[in-house]
């Protein structure tokens, strides 16, 4: 009932007895983060009923107060470590301890790095194998205990140790001897003696190891492995094969185990699908084919123009299993990495290029789940069967599009009515359910490498995004929901893939962003991908797309593997978990092995083995961090080939545009070749340059005018690094002037900077130090 002029004011609800304190919350979470969801917190202090209600709105406030912030459904302190990560051992304290930080850790875009202390266990038995400085560790971690300690790590187990070698190529001196030019720019020339070549000669990509290091001049190496020549057409992979230390040889165990290995002989409890007309679609140059899909009407009178969707995949847990140096080396490899020269697979080519490749015509284990969906891309339901399958044909997306836009050739010509229009039919279906989803559609073009016969560049280009693609994509999609659906039901652990929602403080600085374009993002706890969809929606095939497409896509939190399920924002997902690629990646190999287990698929050998979630998280940790190192060793590897490849064209002018911006310079990306190169700030003119995070620009102290995240500009090149993949460039577009917020924001920011300079006396009456507009950095 409203309350009426005169009434009393309502007195505030009495606070439950039961209910803690904020104080008390906090403490508990910050001395329980394993336990620290809404649940965990609510049974610690008997809460029930109202009581939960409050609790929910006290955890809401300490999240938007930026005490906590969220990960999954657990709060974590903001700025928090993950429970288990790799760790590089750096060196010790005063005390002997030895002190770490994390391996993957960006300083630029993170900060300085947090103080790690290594604790060893008093009983050594329990002690893994003595790590030391240089060592790289999974560690469990544990927050400070009170403010300024830091955080405490107990070792797991020790990673195998990175080799102390430098890599380089060997050169020629004028005066007859012989130097070593590292991959490594920050890294010197060293000294290599003609004794110390080994079978290596001038133009070779060598490693090398530091003979003599005195206290004036270069340092003196031997090679100790010689990798190849450089002009070959493999080298400049091969540099971010070892330089990342990705294991590319299959030790001898593995090998035999591949060769011993026998196709799979049908019966038991493995069905004969041999008669469904199964089909592959991959890029016309694919090896290896772990997918396969058939579609038809669903006949049932209550599914009205609904569809049966069939997804084949490759049964690799058949011949990989559990313990098993195939095994040992999948995990330790994580996932295939690929190049635009070359493929390194997780698996020797005997498994993964033959008995697992659904080959057509020949017979095959896979693992497939038959999903039904309504007339409306809902599914309705799915099971899921180990069978034996014949795939019907192997065709490219190209050859299928052709087929179904209507030009079929030879082989798709018999094809199409009975096995093309009917998936394209379900693919329609399917698409509505995707736009009822509504996940993030965002516009980032993908470009791709064409070698020529040396392997070097002859062109980059930027393939066709077909309906073939999205097919393919969109069964993928439903059949890794399916089964995380499935051992979510039978409470069987497994590894999910998840991609938490943007962080409050990237959320407020892309909303602080966008309002200098004149849009607004909305408020609240439950934002969702639909939210940028209406944003990406209004700036397409404006000036701004690019910009904003890409500004968005840097708010987003990177997707990972844990055995704890927080949902994939991304694809607006409540579960998801990888299965469809198990060939290229280990995630889907446990998947595999948990279905296995929890429907009783296999013979008791093949399925997952008993495993803690602690032994999951570690195994999930250590496949993020494989396929975080992928995707370095494949950028890296693009961008040495397009700097070699514009070795010869220095000083030639091209259109970029604004990928990057820090404090130290423009990162330009040349559009037509999908590489970048650096703009010094102190290059960009005669005054003082900031680095605006909010605006993503990078504005004149006076004038006001600067450059901006996505800005089309023209560049001159000026210095190419190929070995290590960088360039050097000198902007010849002239700076544009920027909105008002950007320009009011520098005007204040630099009225407080000559206020702080006044009051503690600094040089020049409120200009810049001497040098500052050189080198372009803040002091």
């Amino acid at each position: 009932m409203a309350r009426r002029k005169g009434d009393p004011k309502p007195q505030p609800k009495e606070r439950s007895a039961h209910l803690p304190t904020r104080d008390d919350v906090i403490a508990f979470i910050r001395e329980n983060p394993d336990r620290s969801t809404k649940r965990d917190v609510a049974k610690a202090f008997n809460l029930k009923g109202e009581d939960r209600v409050a609790l929910k709105h006290l955890f809401k406030e300490l999240e938007e107060e930026g005490i906590f912030q969220r990960r999954g459904k657990r709060l974590v302190a903001a700025g928090a470590l993950p429970p288990v990560m790799v760790l590089t051992v750096t060196g010790r304290d005063r005390d002997g301890a030895l002190l770490a930080r994390p391996l993957e850790w960006d300083d630029a875009e993170q900060g300085e790095p947090p103080l790690i202390s290594i604790r060893m266990p008093r009983n050594a038995k329990q002690r893994p194998a003595a790590a030391g400085v240089g060592d790289r560790v999974l560690a469990r971690i544990s927050p400070p205990r009170e403010d300024g300690e830091p955080h405490l790590a107990r070792v797991i187990k020790k990673l195998e140790k990175r080799r102390a070698a430098i890599l380089g190529v060997i050169r020629h001196t004028d005066d007859g001897g012989y130097r070593l030019e590292p991959v490594e720019r920050k890294q010197s020339e060293l000294i290599i003696e003609k004794d110390q070549l080994g079978d290596a000669s001038v133009g070779d990509l060598v490693e090398a190891e530091v003979t003599r290091a005195g206290r004036y001049g270069l340092q003196r190496a031997a090679v100790t492995q010689r990798i190849g020549s450089f002009a070959s057409e493999k080298a400049v992979s091969m540099i971010a094969i070892h330089a990342n230390d990705i294991p590319h040889v299959f030790p001898d165990a593995a090998m035999e185990e591949a060769k011993a290995a026998k196709p799979v002989a049908q019966g038991g409890k493995r069905e004969d699908w041999r008669n469904l007309p199964l089909v592959t679609i991959d890029p016309p140059d694919a090896k290896d084919h772990d997918d396969a899909v058939h579609a038809e009407p669903d006949l049932d009178v209550g599914n009205p123009g609904g569809h049966i969707l069939t997804v084949a995949i490759a049964d690799v847990a058949y011949y990989v299993r559990p313990g098993s140096a195939l095994d040992r080396e999948a995990l330790k490899r994580g996932n295939s990495v690929y190049f635009p020269d070359r493929v390194v697979p997780m698996l020797p080519e005997r498994i993964s290029n033959d008995l697992c490749s659904l080959r057509e015509g020949e017979d095959r284990p896979a693992l497939a789940v038959r999903m039904i969906f309504g007339a409306d891309g809902r599914k309705r339901s799915h099971t899921f069967h180990r069978v034996t399958m014949r795939s019907a044909a192997k065709l490219s997306y190209q050859q299928a599009q052709a087929a179904i836009d209507g030009a079929p050739d030879d082989q798709t010509g018999p094809l199409l009515e009975p096995i093309l229009k009917p998936l394209w039919e379900a693919y329609r279906c399917l698409h509505k359910g995707r736009m009822a989803r509504a996940p993030l559609e965002l516009d980032l073009p993908e470009r791709k490498i064409v070698l020529n016969a040396e392997g070097m560049v002859d062109r980059v280009i930027v393939p066709s995004r077909l309906d073939a693609h999205k097919l393919i994509e969109e069964c993928m999609i439903q059949a890794n929901v399916a089964a995380a659906e499935t051992l979510e039901g039978k409470q069987q652990m497994l590894v999910y893939r998840v991609h938490d929602s943007p962080s409050l403080a990237k959320e407020e600085a892309l909303r602080d962003f966008l309002k200098t374009l004149d849009i607004s993002l909305a408020r609240g706890a439950q934002l969702r991908p639909s939210a940028f969809n209406v944003i990406l929606e209004a700036v397409k095939e404006t000036d701004h797309a690019a910009l904003v497409n890409e500004v968005i896509l840097r708010s987003q939190a990177q997707a990972e593997y844990t055995p704890g399920n927080y949902g994939h924002f991304g694809l607006n997902l409540l579960r998801y978990a990888h299965f469809t690629s198990p060939i290229r990646r280990y995630a889907d190999l446990i998947v595999h092995r948990a279905l296995i287990r929890a429907l009783d698929l296999g013979d008791g050998t093949d399925g997952l083995p008993d495993v803690s979630e602690d032994q999951l998280s570690e195994i999930a940790s250590q496949i993020s961090a494989a396929e975080r190192r992928a995707v370095g060793a494949e950028r890296d590897t693009v961008d040495r080939l397009i700097a070699l490849y514009l070795t010869d064209n220095i000083g030639e002018v091209f259109d970029g545009r604004v990928a990057g911006i820090s404090s130290a310079g423009l990162f330009v990306s040349l559009p037509a070749y999908g590489a970048d190169g650096f703009v010094p700030a102190s290059t960009l003119g005669d005054e003082y340059y900031h680095h605006d995070e909010a605006q993503h620009a990078m504005v004149g102290e006076n004038s006001g005018q600067g450059y901006r995240l996505g800005d089309p500009v023209t560049i001159k090149i000026v210095e190419v690094l190929p070995l290590a993949g960088s360039m050097r460039f000198e902007m010849i577009s002239e700076p544009r002037k920027l909105g008002t917020s950007a320009k009011s924001f520098h005007k204040a920011r630099k009225g407080a900077r000559i206020a702080a300079r006044g009051k503690r006396g600094g040089p020049g009456k409120g200009r810049p130090p001497r040098g500052a507009q050189k080198s372009g950095r803040r002091r």
